[in-house]
Protein backbone atom coordinates (compact mmCIF):
# COMPACT_ATOMS: atom_id res chain seq x y z
CA UNK A 1 0.00 0.00 0.00
CA UNK A 2 2.85 2.15 0.83
CA UNK A 3 5.37 3.63 -1.70
CA UNK A 4 9.16 4.70 -1.27
CA UNK A 5 9.60 8.21 -2.42
CA UNK A 6 13.50 8.88 -0.90
CA UNK A 7 15.75 6.81 1.23
CA UNK A 8 19.26 7.59 2.92
CA UNK A 9 21.10 6.54 5.53
CA UNK A 10 21.96 8.46 9.03
CA UNK A 11 22.26 7.82 12.45
CA UNK A 12 18.98 8.24 14.53
CA UNK A 13 18.24 10.27 17.52
CA UNK A 14 15.88 10.74 19.73
CA UNK A 15 14.91 13.94 22.46
CA UNK A 16 15.70 12.42 25.70
CA UNK A 17 11.47 12.51 27.56
CA UNK A 18 12.63 13.27 30.89
CA UNK A 19 14.97 16.12 30.22
CA UNK A 20 13.85 16.94 26.60
CA UNK A 21 17.63 18.24 25.92
CA UNK A 22 19.99 15.34 25.58
CA UNK A 23 19.70 12.75 22.39
CA UNK A 24 19.53 9.33 23.27
CA UNK A 25 21.04 7.33 20.17
CA UNK A 26 17.96 4.98 18.53
CA UNK A 27 20.76 2.34 17.43
CA UNK A 28 24.61 1.79 17.62
CA UNK A 29 24.75 1.90 13.51
CA UNK A 30 23.43 4.02 10.82
CA UNK A 31 19.86 3.00 9.15
CA UNK A 32 17.90 3.48 5.86
CA UNK A 33 15.44 6.59 6.60
CA UNK A 34 12.88 6.30 3.79
CA UNK A 35 10.18 8.59 2.97
CA UNK A 36 7.12 6.73 2.09
CA UNK A 37 3.22 7.54 0.51
CA UNK A 38 0.49 5.56 1.52
CA UNK A 39 -2.03 6.26 -1.23
CA UNK A 40 -4.94 5.20 0.30
CA UNK A 41 -5.22 7.57 3.14
CA UNK A 42 -3.45 9.90 1.51
CA UNK A 43 -0.93 11.23 3.63
CA UNK A 44 3.07 10.79 3.59
CA UNK A 45 5.24 9.51 6.62
CA UNK A 46 8.80 9.34 7.63
CA UNK A 47 9.95 5.51 7.97
CA UNK A 48 13.20 3.45 9.84
CA UNK A 49 13.63 0.47 11.16
CA UNK A 50 16.20 -1.54 13.42
CA UNK A 51 16.03 -5.38 12.75
CA UNK A 52 12.06 -6.14 13.54
CA UNK A 53 11.70 -2.64 15.28
CA UNK A 54 10.25 0.58 13.89
CA UNK A 55 12.65 3.46 15.13
CA UNK A 56 10.93 6.25 13.33
CA UNK A 57 6.93 6.00 12.41
CA UNK A 58 6.38 9.81 11.86
CA UNK A 59 3.18 11.18 9.72
CA UNK A 60 4.52 14.51 8.00
CA UNK A 61 1.77 17.11 8.32
CA UNK A 62 1.95 21.13 6.91
CA UNK A 63 3.03 22.51 10.49
CA UNK A 64 6.07 20.51 10.67
CA UNK A 65 9.25 22.10 10.39
CA UNK A 66 13.20 20.32 9.84
CA UNK A 67 15.70 22.65 11.25
CA UNK A 68 19.67 22.00 10.69
CA UNK A 69 21.20 22.76 13.93
CA UNK A 70 24.52 21.99 12.94
CA UNK A 71 26.24 20.65 8.89
CA UNK A 72 25.48 16.98 9.62
CA UNK A 73 22.88 17.12 11.73
CA UNK A 74 18.93 18.49 11.62
CA UNK A 75 15.84 17.69 13.81
CA UNK A 76 12.18 17.81 13.56
CA UNK A 77 9.53 17.70 16.27
CA UNK A 78 6.62 14.83 15.75
CA UNK A 79 3.80 16.37 18.54
CA UNK A 80 1.06 12.98 17.64
CA UNK A 81 4.45 10.60 18.87
CA UNK A 82 5.32 12.94 21.21
CA UNK A 83 8.71 13.21 20.53
CA UNK A 84 11.87 14.69 19.03
CA UNK A 85 13.71 13.55 16.13
CA UNK A 86 17.14 13.83 15.03
CA UNK A 87 19.65 12.56 12.08
CA UNK A 88 22.92 12.42 12.04
CA UNK A 89 24.26 12.21 8.12
CA UNK A 90 27.84 11.06 6.81
CA UNK A 91 28.43 14.83 4.62
CA UNK A 92 26.33 17.95 4.50
CA UNK A 93 25.09 16.61 1.00
CA UNK A 94 22.77 14.22 2.73
CA UNK A 95 21.72 16.66 4.85
CA UNK A 96 20.83 18.66 2.31
CA UNK A 97 19.25 16.38 0.36
CA UNK A 98 16.91 15.28 3.19
CA UNK A 99 15.91 18.68 4.22
CA UNK A 100 14.76 19.41 0.60
CA UNK A 101 13.21 16.09 0.31
CA UNK A 102 11.42 17.03 3.60
CA UNK A 103 10.11 20.39 2.11
CA UNK A 104 8.51 18.78 -0.98
CA UNK A 105 6.78 16.17 0.93
CA UNK A 106 5.38 18.81 3.62
CA UNK A 107 3.87 20.96 0.82
CA UNK A 108 2.19 17.73 -0.63
CA UNK A 109 0.92 16.74 2.53
CA UNK A 110 -0.72 20.16 2.75
CA UNK A 111 -2.02 20.25 -0.46
CA UNK A 112 -3.51 16.94 0.25
CA UNK A 113 -5.37 18.06 3.18
CA UNK A 114 -6.25 21.19 1.48
CA UNK A 115 -8.27 18.80 -1.36
CA UNK A 116 -9.43 16.32 1.19
CA UNK A 117 -11.32 19.58 2.99
CA UNK A 118 -12.57 20.92 -0.27
CA UNK A 119 -14.25 17.65 -0.76
CA UNK A 120 -16.04 16.79 2.91
CA UNK A 121 -17.72 20.92 1.75
CA UNK A 122 -18.58 19.56 -1.07
CA UNK A 123 -20.29 16.27 -0.12
CA UNK A 124 -21.69 17.92 3.07
CA UNK A 125 -24.25 20.91 1.76
CA UNK A 126 -26.08 20.86 5.04
CA UNK A 127 -23.23 21.97 6.71
CA UNK A 128 -23.41 25.36 4.66
CA UNK A 129 -27.21 25.71 5.11
CA UNK A 130 -27.27 25.08 8.44
CA UNK A 131 -23.96 28.10 9.14
CA UNK A 132 -26.71 30.49 7.76
CA UNK A 133 -29.69 30.08 9.96
CA UNK A 134 -26.93 30.23 12.86
CA UNK A 135 -25.56 32.82 11.47
CA UNK A 136 -28.60 35.16 12.19
CA UNK A 137 -29.62 33.93 14.95
CA UNK A 138 -26.10 34.76 16.85
CA UNK A 139 -25.63 38.29 15.03
CA UNK A 140 -27.60 40.21 17.64
CA UNK A 141 -25.45 38.32 20.73
CA UNK A 142 -22.21 38.99 18.52
CA UNK A 143 -22.44 42.58 18.87
CA UNK A 144 -23.06 42.92 22.35
CA UNK A 145 -19.92 40.58 22.81
CA UNK A 146 -18.31 42.61 20.51
CA UNK A 147 -16.96 45.29 22.64
CA UNK A 148 -16.31 43.16 25.47
CA UNK A 149 -13.92 40.69 22.76
CA UNK A 150 -11.98 43.88 21.88
CA UNK A 151 -10.75 44.24 25.38
CA UNK A 152 -9.77 40.65 25.92
CA UNK A 153 -7.96 40.68 22.85
CA UNK A 154 -5.52 43.58 23.55
CA UNK A 155 -5.25 41.61 27.14
CA UNK A 156 -4.78 39.00 24.74
CA UNK A 157 -2.08 40.55 22.85
CA UNK A 158 0.20 41.53 25.32
CA UNK A 159 -0.01 38.24 27.14
CA UNK A 160 0.83 36.34 23.22
CA UNK A 161 3.75 39.09 23.13
CA UNK A 162 5.63 37.82 26.63
CA UNK A 163 4.84 34.56 25.83
CA UNK A 164 6.55 34.66 22.18
CA UNK A 165 9.27 36.41 23.52
CA UNK A 166 9.58 33.55 26.86
CA UNK A 167 9.16 30.39 24.02
CA UNK A 168 12.15 32.46 21.33
CA UNK A 169 14.39 32.56 24.69
CA UNK A 170 13.63 28.57 25.17
CA UNK A 171 13.84 27.52 21.26
CA UNK A 172 17.11 29.60 21.17
CA UNK A 173 18.75 27.86 24.51
CA UNK A 174 17.27 23.86 22.74
CA UNK A 175 19.30 24.72 19.11
CA UNK A 176 22.27 25.90 20.60
CA UNK A 177 21.96 22.60 23.14
CA UNK A 178 21.43 20.05 20.06
CA UNK A 179 24.81 21.89 18.41
CA UNK A 180 26.59 21.28 21.69
CA UNK A 181 25.24 17.30 21.55
CA UNK A 182 25.81 17.36 17.09
CA UNK A 183 29.68 18.20 18.33
CA UNK A 184 29.35 15.83 20.96
CA UNK A 185 29.09 13.13 18.68
CA UNK A 186 31.59 14.12 16.16
CA UNK A 187 33.86 14.08 18.86
CA UNK A 188 33.03 10.34 19.74
CA UNK A 189 33.23 9.56 15.93
CA UNK A 190 36.90 11.05 16.07
CA UNK A 191 37.31 8.89 18.80
CA UNK A 192 36.73 5.84 17.41
CA UNK A 193 39.27 6.42 14.56
CA UNK A 194 42.08 7.51 17.25
CA UNK A 195 41.38 4.09 18.75
CA UNK A 196 41.16 2.47 15.47
CA UNK A 197 44.56 4.17 14.58
CA UNK A 198 46.26 2.79 18.01
CA UNK A 199 45.23 -0.95 17.66
CA UNK A 200 47.13 -0.42 14.25
CA UNK A 201 49.98 1.28 15.74
CA UNK A 202 49.84 -1.70 18.42
CA UNK A 203 50.08 -4.25 15.32
CA UNK A 204 52.48 -2.88 14.05
CA UNK A 205 54.63 -2.58 17.44
CA UNK A 206 54.02 -5.75 17.54
CA UNK A 207 55.40 -6.71 13.75
CA UNK A 208 58.30 -4.67 15.03
CA UNK A 209 58.80 -7.22 17.76
CA UNK A 210 59.20 -9.98 14.83
CA UNK A 211 61.77 -7.89 13.39
CA UNK A 212 63.92 -7.74 16.63
CA UNK A 213 63.92 -11.44 17.00
CA UNK A 214 64.59 -11.95 13.73
CA UNK A 215 67.51 -9.65 14.14
CA UNK A 216 68.49 -11.43 17.35
CA UNK A 217 68.67 -14.61 15.33
CA UNK A 218 70.49 -13.28 12.18
CA UNK A 219 72.99 -11.93 14.65
CA UNK A 220 73.21 -15.63 16.91
CA UNK A 221 73.89 -17.18 12.86
CA UNK A 222 76.88 -14.53 12.51
CA UNK A 223 78.30 -15.26 15.87
CA UNK A 224 77.99 -18.73 15.04
CA UNK A 225 79.58 -18.10 11.61
CA UNK A 226 82.66 -15.62 13.48
CA UNK A 227 83.27 -18.53 15.45
CA UNK A 228 83.42 -21.46 12.59
CA UNK A 229 85.86 -18.89 10.50
CA UNK A 230 87.83 -18.22 13.88
CA UNK A 231 88.06 -22.33 14.13
CA UNK A 232 89.10 -22.64 10.50
CA UNK A 233 91.36 -19.93 10.83
CA UNK A 234 93.54 -22.26 13.44
CA UNK A 235 93.55 -24.95 11.08
CA UNK A 236 95.89 -24.77 8.25
CA UNK A 237 93.49 -25.02 4.93
CA UNK A 238 94.23 -23.93 1.06
CA UNK A 239 93.90 -20.29 -0.09
CA UNK A 240 90.85 -21.90 -2.35
CA UNK A 241 88.52 -23.24 0.45
CA UNK A 242 89.16 -19.85 2.20
CA UNK A 243 88.26 -18.13 -1.36
CA UNK A 244 85.32 -20.36 -2.05
CA UNK A 245 83.99 -19.05 1.89
CA UNK A 246 84.76 -15.41 1.53
CA UNK A 247 82.90 -15.54 -1.85
CA UNK A 248 79.90 -17.46 -0.19
CA UNK A 249 80.06 -14.83 2.71
CA UNK A 250 80.05 -12.18 0.13
CA UNK A 251 77.20 -13.84 -2.19
CA UNK A 252 75.02 -14.25 1.54
CA UNK A 253 75.38 -10.62 2.57
CA UNK A 254 74.91 -9.36 -0.77
CA UNK A 255 71.50 -11.15 -1.07
CA UNK A 256 71.06 -10.11 2.36
CA UNK A 257 71.31 -6.17 1.15
CA UNK A 258 69.02 -7.09 -1.71
CA UNK A 259 66.25 -8.07 1.46
CA UNK A 260 67.00 -5.15 3.06
CA UNK A 261 66.85 -3.05 0.04
CA UNK A 262 63.44 -4.63 -0.63
CA UNK A 263 62.39 -4.02 2.67
CA UNK A 264 62.98 -0.26 2.71
CA UNK A 265 61.25 0.49 -0.62
CA UNK A 266 57.91 -1.46 0.85
CA UNK A 267 58.34 0.94 4.06
CA UNK A 268 59.09 4.20 1.58
CA UNK A 269 55.80 2.97 -0.30
CA UNK A 270 53.62 3.01 3.38
CA UNK A 271 55.07 5.89 4.32
CA UNK A 272 52.39 7.78 3.21
CA UNK A 273 49.86 5.41 4.87
CA UNK A 274 51.43 5.90 7.99
CA UNK A 275 51.61 9.67 7.61
CA UNK A 276 47.89 9.82 7.42
CA UNK A 277 47.51 7.91 10.96
CA UNK A 278 49.50 9.84 12.77
CA UNK A 279 52.51 7.50 12.84
CA UNK A 280 54.84 9.65 10.87
CA UNK A 281 57.83 10.05 13.64
CA UNK A 282 57.71 6.08 14.03
CA UNK A 283 57.49 5.48 10.35
CA UNK A 284 60.56 7.94 9.73
CA UNK A 285 62.60 6.75 12.60
CA UNK A 286 62.10 2.95 11.29
CA UNK A 287 63.21 4.13 8.19
CA UNK A 288 66.77 6.01 9.11
CA UNK A 289 67.49 2.81 11.53
CA UNK A 290 66.44 0.94 8.12
CA UNK A 291 68.94 3.53 5.91
CA UNK A 292 71.88 3.00 8.84
CA UNK A 293 71.45 -0.38 8.21
CA UNK A 294 71.78 -0.53 5.16
CA UNK A 295 75.07 1.98 4.48
CA UNK A 296 76.65 -0.77 7.61
CA UNK A 297 75.90 -3.88 5.21
CA UNK A 298 77.49 -1.98 2.31
CA UNK A 299 80.44 -1.24 4.65
CA UNK A 300 80.57 -4.90 5.42
CA UNK A 301 80.45 -5.63 1.82
CA UNK A 302 83.17 -3.33 0.77
CA UNK A 303 85.25 -5.03 4.03
CA UNK A 304 84.56 -8.72 3.05
CA UNK A 305 85.34 -7.72 -0.69
CA UNK A 306 88.82 -6.00 0.42
CA UNK A 307 89.69 -9.16 2.79
CA UNK A 308 89.10 -11.20 -0.19
CA UNK A 309 91.50 -9.35 -2.11
CA UNK A 310 93.61 -9.32 0.78
CA UNK A 311 93.05 -13.33 2.20
CA UNK A 312 95.00 -14.23 -1.39
CA UNK A 313 98.10 -12.74 -0.99
CA UNK A 314 98.44 -12.47 2.72
CA UNK A 315 96.89 -15.42 4.58
CA UNK A 316 98.14 -14.11 8.38
CA UNK A 317 95.37 -10.37 8.11
CA UNK A 318 92.62 -12.83 8.42
CA UNK A 319 92.37 -12.97 11.95
CA UNK A 320 92.91 -9.19 11.85
CA UNK A 321 89.75 -9.41 9.13
CA UNK A 322 87.86 -11.60 11.65
CA UNK A 323 88.64 -9.11 14.66
CA UNK A 324 86.66 -6.71 13.02
CA UNK A 325 83.68 -8.93 11.75
CA UNK A 326 83.64 -9.35 15.60
CA UNK A 327 83.83 -6.03 16.22
CA UNK A 328 80.49 -5.30 13.66
CA UNK A 329 78.73 -8.13 15.59
CA UNK A 330 79.30 -6.15 18.95
CA UNK A 331 78.32 -3.01 17.36
CA UNK A 332 75.00 -4.91 16.24
CA UNK A 333 74.52 -6.27 19.19
CA UNK A 334 74.57 -2.93 21.25
CA UNK A 335 72.01 -1.96 18.34
CA UNK A 336 69.63 -4.07 19.17
CA UNK A 337 69.52 -3.51 22.85
CA UNK A 338 69.10 0.09 21.80
CA UNK A 339 66.18 -1.38 19.73
CA UNK A 340 64.65 -3.49 22.41
CA UNK A 341 65.25 -0.26 24.82
CA UNK A 342 62.91 1.53 22.62
CA UNK A 343 60.65 -0.58 22.04
CA UNK A 344 60.03 -0.68 25.55
CA UNK A 345 59.44 2.68 25.98
CA UNK A 346 57.12 2.65 23.01
CA UNK A 347 55.10 -0.08 24.84
CA UNK A 348 55.22 1.93 28.03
Amino acid sequence: REQPIFSTRAHVFQIDPATKRNWIPASKHALTVSYFYDGSRNVYRIISVGGTKAIINSTITPNMTFTKTSQKFGQWADSRANTVYGLGFASEQHLCQFAEKFQEVKEAARLAREKSQDKTELTNPALSITAHQVQGKRAGKGRKRGKKGEKRGKKGEKKGKKKGKKKGKKRGNSVSEVQWEAEFFSLQDNNSKLVAALHEANASVDQWKKQLLAYQEETESLRQRVAELESQGTQDSSSENNKEELSQSLEELELLLKAKDEELQVLKSQRSRWEAEGERQETLQKLQDLEARNSELEQRLELAEQSLAQGLAQRDKMHQELSRVAEIVDVKIFELSELRQGLAKLLE
